[in-house]
């Protein structure tokens, strides 16, 4: 059994594109990246999984269970975080997580207090006094305090201070460890490069890659910076150059000796050649005319 599996899935808005033929496939146990700026369909794939809006055509299955026949037992094996929480005005913050938990039908004060905790949440203050990092606060214990078998986090770390960023991911890094799939939007590649193993890349509806994380930050291109004094005029395979003063940092994906017999015909005193970040790598994607990299 997939913790996700869709297959053709699409969904417009009467003529505007939300996902198009999405096929993708989440194994139990992952932790797998949905990347993409806003706008490109991650919250409607999510949205659709849920069953909060219906396909257009496709399907997809969440723990084995089908989106629209089974919508119900799946929201009860599903910890769902979304990018913003709106909350009933007036209402104590504990009075809010006990709602959350007498709605899964279960007993989760124990874990409710272990997270408060550790996520330093007034329990007593009312939800209109809170900030929108301690909004974000709530709404994580809603979607963790009931120990579920998967977890959808949409754009989960708006609002968090660094130390509360750090101590979030813990706790998602503990859960996954402890058998949770974890299903994690951003559009913060550095949260998917550290916490994910396998990752998803979305734009304009469609996923345009899929690959493990680490494959997906390792190309053929290198991060090349050099210093010194020299010509790289009439060299093939440079991509996003920053130069200054004797000294250039650029994506390089030609043949590397070419471009080191290029470069001894100056006077290089330093030369640093690393693999890019999975942002470097991210944005080739988002290229309007893709070239392999």
């Amino acid at each position: 059994m997939k913790a996700i599996k869709t297959t053709k899935l699409t969904k417009y808005y009467n003529k505007n594109r939300g996902i198009i033929d999405l096929d993708l496939t989440v194994e139990q146990g992952e932790c797998f990246g949905f990347i993409g700026p806003n706008g490109a369909g991650k919250s409607t794939t999510i949205r659709t999984l849920l069953g909060f809006i219906s396909p257009t055509s496709g399907s997809a299955e969440v723990l084995g269970k089908d989106i629209i026949k089974e919508n119900k037992a799946i929201l009860s094996d599903v910890g769902y975080l979304p990018s913003e929480a709106l909350f009933y005005s007036g209402m104590r913050v504990r009075d809010i997580l006990k709602l959350s938990a007498d709605l899964r039908k279960k007993d989760c004060s124990q874990e409710m207090k272990k997270l408060c905790e550790r996520l330093q949440l007034d329990t007593s203050k009312r939800v209109d006094e809170l900030s929108f990092g301690n909004r974000k606060k709530v709404a994580i214990v809603c979607a963790l305090q009931s120990n579920p078998q998967l977890l959808i986090l949409d754009e989960p770390t708006g609002g968090l201070d660094p130390l509360m960023q750090h101590e979030f991911f813990e706790i998602i890094r503990e859960r996954n460890r402890n058998g949770a799939t974890v299903f994690l939007s951003s559009h913060v590649l550095s949260e998917v490069q550290r916490n994910c193993t396998k990752a998803a890349i979305i734009r304009e509806g469609e996923i345009i890659a899929c690959d493990s994380v680490e494959h997906l930050a390792k190309s053929r291109a290198k991060r090349v910076s050099v210093y010194g004094k020299f010509d790289l005029g009439g060299l093939d395979g440079i991509k996003d150059i920053n130069t200054r003063e004797n000294a250039a940092s650029f994506l390089y994906n030609g043949d590397i000796n070419i471009l080191l017999r290029k470069l001894s015909e100056g006077n290089v005193f330093d030369i640093r050649i690393t693999e890019p970040d999975l942002e470097e790598i991210f944005l080739h994607y988002y290229e309007k005319e893709d070239s392999e990299i």
